[in-house]
């Protein structure tokens, strides 16, 4: 048996205030989310080109405790995910963990892109974080030098005697 469920579809919005229209000459496109169901389990095939694999290894981690995932390369560009619930197996279950995974697929993708589009700001605020002018001179030095300046051989109360010396004697 095999299902489709629209995972995205863009057409052109209706003019209005915030309304974005497609460029003169693009048509509108479809991204298809199709899977097939067995008794047991559900099974689709995944394009590299639309979702990377960081995603689709990101939404099938999210599903580990509740269903046993499987990943396959049915061709290049391509991996095949199925699906076998842990528990009770309908077939209404098994179109809801399709609709999941799909959605959250569309969460993990979403997730990679701005990971690559805040890249280089993240650099910066570790940098920044972990050094203070110069990436050569860094808090900790800074601490572990002033630690040394210190006189640390003087001991007016004597704490650095053990509790079971007695210091009179």
């Amino acid at each position: 048996m095999s299902n489709e469920a629209a995972v995205a579809e863009t057409t052109e919005a209706p003019k209005s205030a915030g309304a974005v229209e497609a460029p003169a000459g693009v048509s509108a496109e479809t991204a298809e989310f199709t899977f097939e169901l067995s008794s047991t389990e559900v099974i689709f095939p995944l394009d590299e080109s639309i979702y990377p694999r960081d995603a689709i290894f990101g939404a099938a981690y999210l599903f580990i405790d509740r269903c046993y995932v499987f990943l396959t390369r049915p061709a290049d560009g391509q991996v095949g995910v199925r699906l076998r619930p842990k528990g009770e197996r309908s077939e209404a279950i098994l179109e809801a963990l399709a609709g999941e995974f799909a959605n959250e697929l569309l969460n993990q993708l979403l997730r990679t892109r701005i990971a690559e589009s805040t890249t280089k700001i993240r650099e910066f605020y570790m940098q920044r974080a972990f050094f203070e002018n110069t990436p050569s001179h860094s808090t900790i030095d800074a601490l572990l030098a002033e630690l040394d300046e210190e006189e640390l051989a003087d001991d007016p109360l004597e704490i650095s005697v053990p509790w079971e010396e007695d210091p009179s004697a």
